[in-house]
C-alpha cells in the first residue's frame, strides 16, 4: 500500500483557538479516565475524551495527553496503561480527574489490575494497554497503545459533547448490555 503525503494547506486564514474548540464540541465523543503508575508505583491518571479505536488486527487504540499535564512524566515512562471508560453515573469521577492536583485516587473505588495498572471500579468498559508507539502532534504527545486485555461492563457510557455531559436513551443502549457483568 502506497502512503501520500498530506497535501499543500488549503486555508491561508489563522484558526482561531475559540471557534475550533466549539466547533470540536459538535463531535459527541466517549469520556475516560487514563490511568498508569509513576516509577516509585503510585496510581496517576487523568479524564481523557480523545480516546479511539485504531486497528483490530493487531488490536489497537490512541489517545492524546497535553505537552504541559503533571502526569506527563509517568505516562510517558510507563510500560503500559488503562484506558477506563466511564459509566454515565461517574461524571464526578471524571470531573475530579479532570482537575489538576491533589491525590485524585483519594477515597475511589479502584484495584491494582494487569501488570500492577490501576482499574476503576463500576466502569462501562476497560482496555489495558502496552505502551506500543508515540507520535508528537502539537501541543500533545498521541499514544498508541497495544490492547493486551479487555473488560465490557453493563454500565451506560458517559459522553460529552458541546462542553458538557450528555446521556444515551436506556432504550438505546439496553439489549446490547444484558447480562454482561460489571466491570
Amino acid at each position: 500500500m502506497k502512503i501520500h503525503p498530506a497535501g499543500p494547506s488549503v486555508s491561508q486564514m489563522p484558526v482561531d483557538p475559540a471557534l475550533l474548540r466549539r466547533a470540536l464540541g459538535a463531535f459527541v465523543t466517549g469520556v475516560t479516565i487514563v490511568t498508569t503508575r509513576t516509577a516509585a508505583g503510585d496510581p496517576v491518571g487523568i479524564t481523557v475524551n480523545s480516546f479511539n479505536a485504531v486497528s483490530l488486527s493487531p488490536p489497537l487504540v490512541l489517545w492524546s495527553l497535553s505537552l504541559h499535564a503533571t502526569s506527563f512524566d509517568a505516562f510517558v515512562q510507563s510500560s503500559h496503561f488503562v484506558v477506563n471508560v466511564l459509566g454515565r453515573h461517574q461524571i464526578p469521577l471524571s470531573e475530579r480527574f479532570a482537575t489538576t492536583g491533589g491525590d485524585k485516587f483519594a477515597g475511589v473505588a479502584w484495584r491494582k489490575g494487569l501488570a500492577d495498572m490501576p482499574f476503576l471500579d463500576g466502569t462501562a468498559a476497560r482496555f489495558t494497554c502496552r505502551n506500543a508507539h508515540r507520535y508528537p502532534g502539537g501541543d500533545h504527545l498521541i499514544f498508541v497503545g497495544e490492547v493486551v486485555a479487555f473488560e465490557r461492563g453493563a454500565r451506560a457510557p458517559l459522553v460529552y459533547a458541546n462542553g458538557g455531559y450528555a446521556e444515551l436513551r436506556d432504550s438505546c443502549i439496553a439489549d446490547q448490555y444484558m447480562g454482561i457483568p460489571a466491570v
